[in-house]
């Protein structure tokens, strides 16, 4: 069922919101505030405060600190696990916490006052395309963040619970 109340109406307009250039700047300004939001509530907050765009806290192993990383992040679901891009608000490098699954795809996934241990894996190919797809349909900015990368590709993890 599609809801065209006012709620969905808000969150659609912030869903155009992110394809302009100061969205991202006020993203990456409010990041860290985004993070402790995530930390204190033990991933129980919602990008925006919209359950339309689902956010968790992602936290890796630094690759050269060796020092756990939180990073908020929107995911969609697949199955049992989850499914991230490392779009970095359209900039030119890839974000951090991508290198640091890239070098140990051990991670834990926080969200729903849960953690859940995770193991991380890129996807490419077409499950990428696929995986991309759906991601876009949450968000539709992300297609406007791989434009503005200068030719980067977006890389798209799948997040598999471990036992």
């Amino acid at each position: 069922m599609v809801q065209t109340g006012p709620m969905s109406r808000l969150v659609d307009g912030v869903r155009r919101a992110g394809h302009r250039p100061w969205f991202a700047r006020v993203g990456r300004a409010l990041t860290p505030v985004d993070r402790m939001l995530g930390k204190l509530s033990r991933g129980r907050t919602v990008a925006f405060g919209f359950r339309e765009l689902p956010s968790m806290v992602l936290t890796t192993t630094g690759r050269r600190t060796g020092q756990p990383r939180d990073t908020p992040l929107l995911y969609v679901r697949d199955g049992d696990g989850y499914v991230v891009i490392g779009s970095n608000w359209g900039q030119r490098t890839q974000p951090a916490w991508s290198g640091n699954l890239l070098a140990n795809p051990e991670a834990v996934v926080t969200h729903g006052g849960r953690r859940i241990p995770v193991r991380a894996r890129l996807v490419t190919g077409d499950e990428r395309d696929r995986d991309i797809a759906t991601l876009r349909s949450m968000w539709p900015a992300y297609a406007t963040y791989e434009a503005r990368a200068g030719g980067r590709e977006l890389r798209v993890f799948r997040l598999d619970p471990v036992d």
